[in-house]
């Protein structure tokens, strides 16, 4: 089977409009970055879009519209990227990793349950893989315990759960636009919500906290040029340039889910047959958008696997190093097995993908 490496695929109609914005009078703040928040809704089946300049930038923008603030505490699983946890503890949250479900890398809720107390303040899962999370018992253990859910989709854009779209299953959902992702604005990612409270406190958050709509400004007096900075915030801006390649990336989502689904099933049918791995497991209440095939390698074997295939040409990688390992949070106290987490996943046998299933570029 012939090995392509994941990469962003860009036609010529994503060109065209790029090269339109770049002739435009808006490069940044415009009409684009509008209407691709207004295409983005009703992929992620979402009445509120917030379009940002990087997938980090939406998880810290996601934790502050939840109002994460000092010694809040997070629930969240390790393996993920580590912008999951650092952007919440940029605000001052506290992380509590939760064990995951062996077949699937998702966070468990029963795990997720045995951590909730009353200092609580968020539930965070990742769809990894592309895979959803098991929402419908992530979300009632939230309405259960008054703790918001904000689902972790940057793997998932796509993906259907019980029916309902990636982006309408939590409080509140973060998405990534990397050029690995499902779709691509070159950087960028994306908070979905239908919150309309949360969904202005991440639109304030986006850009430095300015308030500008006289319905919440405190001096009213002013012309129409007065703004107010009420909170802090940054400048996460995702620029109209970017934002019309979305908008035209979205437009081709199917494509890309059906040409990931064959690639998926490549894979899983030349596998099959070699000993000592275990595929990934589909559960018949999603409909992944495979972002990534994943094996399970014995640790014995794992870095000759690896090695073999990178000279042969294959892109693989090891996704990911779950983050309670990572030196900085060693040095926080965090251990290997500092979750309830089974040593048999985080310490003896890791998911390693055999390749991302991105679609190949043209």
């Amino acid at each position: 089977m012939k090995n392509i490496p994941g990469h962003q695929s860009v036609n010529l109609s994503d060109v065209f409009l790029v090269a339109r914005g770049v002739q435009s009078e808006w490069m940044t703040m415009g009409a684009a970055e509008e209407k691709f928040e207004r295409d983005f809704c009703k992929i992620a089946g979402s009445t509120y879009a917030i379009a940002l300049s990087s997938g980090s930038a939406v998880l810290h923008c996601a934790y502050a519209a939840i109002r994460i603030e000092p010694g809040d505490q997070v629930i969240t699983a390790p393996l993920t990227f580590a912008a999951t946890a650092t952007t919440a503890m940029n605000l001052g949250g506290v992380i509590l990793f939760a064990d995951v479900r062996p077949d699937t890398g998702n966070i468990d809720p029963k795990s997720v349950e045995a951590l909730i107390s009353p200092r609580r303040k968020a539930i965070v899962s990742v769809d990894y893989a592309g895979r959803p999370a098991d929402m419908d018992e992530l979300m009632a253990l939230g309405k259960k315990h008054g703790i918001p859910v904000l689902d972790d989709a940057a793997h998932s854009l796509g993906s259907l759960y019980k029916g309902r779209q990636v982006g309408s299953l939590g409080d509140i959902t973060a998405l990534s636009f990397f050029p690995t992702k499902n779709i691509t604005t070159g950087e960028g990612g994306a908070v979905v919500t239908n919150n309309r409270d949360f969904a202005r406190k991440a639109r304030l958050f986006r850009s430095h906290g300015m308030v500008r709509d006289k319905e919440f400004l405190h001096n009213t007096s002013e012309g129409p040029w007065h703004q107010e900075i009420q909170s802090l915030g940054l400048n996460y801006r995702m620029p109209d340039l970017l934002a019309r390649l979305g908008s035209s990336q979205l437009q081709r989502l199917p494509i890309f889910q059906k040409k990931r689904k064959q690639v998926f099933l490549g894979y899983k049918e030349h596998l099959s047959h070699v000993p000592n791995l275990m595929l990934p497991v589909h559960h018949p209440e999603s409909d992944p958008m495979w972002h990534l095939h994943l094996l399970r390698v014995d640790p014995l074997i794992r870095r000759a696997v690896f090695e073999d295939l990178r000279a042969a040409g294959i892109g693989v990688q090891v996704n990911y190093i779950p983050v309670n390992s990572q030196p900085y949070f060693r040095e926080l106290g965090f251990t290997p097995d500092s979750t309830l987490t089974p040593e048999s996943i985080i310490k003896e046998k890791f998911l390693c993908p055999c390749s991302q299933t991105s679609v190949p570029g043209r």
